[in-house]
């Protein structure tokens, strides 16, 4: 397999997620059957910017975004930074490159009534479906979980005793996040039918289908489309946006920085601050009804 030492480290002493490392090999696979075309490369750890910046302009003339482009480009530079780090090479060729510029994507929450809406229509159904997808949607909302760490959660890792549920991010780092009461209440009413259910195949997961198999991320993803729809009309209804809810609301309310950053599970500041741009629209609304100044 190529690339073989480098999946070893990403995976081994990264801790990254089997879906990163996949994204990374196919990268570096593109570019390797780019090299071995145009280039007649059969490896591609000695190759120049030039060639590099070749496949740059061969990925923006077949459509792909700048986007998705840097993305790929930052699976090389991990991928010479490891072959430096290994002694393999000794200049890194990406070294100097600058990413592609793109624009910025703002993120619109949902607001605090349409997620009060959706709940509301969710109160209706009774049945086992209906309260497990009332809770996906309250645990989105009340935790920010990200939709794959949701899918994963063991029934072990949710203890209704101490209202807390254990969530396992990237790079396999775990996190405890405390669970409001209402939220508890409806673990409660899922876990009684849950228990009712004919059939359990995998009863270690939290989340099951009515057939009694482990839900699974497109399902839950339909989910939150579904019945956002009936509430929103914004483009985007993902539960990515739910998680953004639930980080721009706390920080409207005042939340500190740090403390929503440690719920997210994020490992930098940087990351976090995206949400930031709600709250300081806000601020600025209060600022402008509040300020005795603006009022004259």
């Amino acid at each position: 397999m190529p690339f073989k030492e480098f999946i070893h480290y990403l995976s081994l002493e990264k801790n990254y997620s089997s879906h990163t490392i996949k994204a990374y090999q196919s990268d570096l696979e593109c570019f390797l059957d780019f090299a071995s075309k145009e280039y007649e490369y059969n490896s591609i750890n000695q190759v120049n910017y030039s060639i590099i910046r070749s496949w740059i302009v061969s990925l923006v003339d077949s459509g792909i975004t700048n986007r998705s482009i840097n993305r790929k480009i930052s699976s090389l530079k991990t991928y010479y930074k490891f072959l430096l780090k290994t002694k393999q090479i000794e200049i890194n060729p990406l070294a100097k490159h600058k990413a592609l510029k793109t624009s910025k994507k703002i993120q619109v929450p949902f607001s605090e009534k349409e997620i009060e809406q959706v709940i509301q229509l969710l109160e209706e159904e009774v049945d086992f479906v209906g309260v497990r997808n009332k809770l996906i949607v309250e645990l989105f909302y009340s935790t920010g979980v990200r939709r794959t760490e949701l899918v994963h959660v063991k029934l072990s890792d949710v203890s209704v005793a101490q209202k807390t549920i254990k969530v396992l991010g990237k790079r396999n780092k775990e996190r405890l996040i405390p669970l409001i009461p209402t939220v508890v209440k409806t673990i409660n009413e899922y876990l009684g039918l849950r228990d009712q259910l004919e059939t359990i195949t995998d009863n270690s997961y939290f989340f099951l289908s009515s057939k009694g198999v482990k839900i699974y991320e497109t399902l839950v993803y339909r989910v939150i489309n579904s019945y956002f729809s009936k509430a929103s009309e914004k483009v985007k209804k993902s539960p990515h946006i739910l998680r953004h809810s639930f980080a721009t609301h706390l920080l409207n309310e005042g939340a500190d920085l740090n403390s929503v950053k440690e719920l997210l599970g994020h490992s930098s500041l940087a990351s976090t601050q995206v949400y930031t741009h709600n709250s300081i629209a806000q601020l600025k609304q209060v600022y402008q009804n509040s300020h005795p100044r603006n009022s004259k």
